[in-house]
């Protein structure tokens, strides 16, 4: 089932550490079936606290979102993050189509 990570930026203390992160997450991709559905574009908040971003990512299954996720590459940029901003990122499995 597909699964789904959501990034929300809540708000950025410290740009260039996101800088790097976005330097070096792009490599933890290699290997890994993602596919981005959305990626800082335009957003409206409807309900509740602000935020500054959000990213979805698609993975064909949860275990291959956490492998992504908990792989050595993305864990290593994922410090930059931690660093640049507060963000909330989560995993949910998607729905049946049929």
């Amino acid at each position: 089932m597909t699964a789904y990570v959501v990034f929300t930026r809540e708000w950025t203390t410290d740009a260039a550490e996101l800088k790097l992160y976005g330097e070096q997450a792009p490599a933890a991709r290699v290997g890994h079936d993602m596919t981005p559905l959305a990626f800082y574009g335009p957003l409206e908040v409807l309900e509740g606290a602000p935020v500054e971003g959000c990213v979805i990512l698609a993975f064909p299954s949860i275990a291959e979102a956490r492998g992504w996720y908990d792989s050595p590459i993305y864990q290593a940029a994922r410090e930059h993050r931690l660093k640049g901003a507060d963000y909330r990122v989560f995993i949910v499995e998607g729905v049946d189509a049929g």
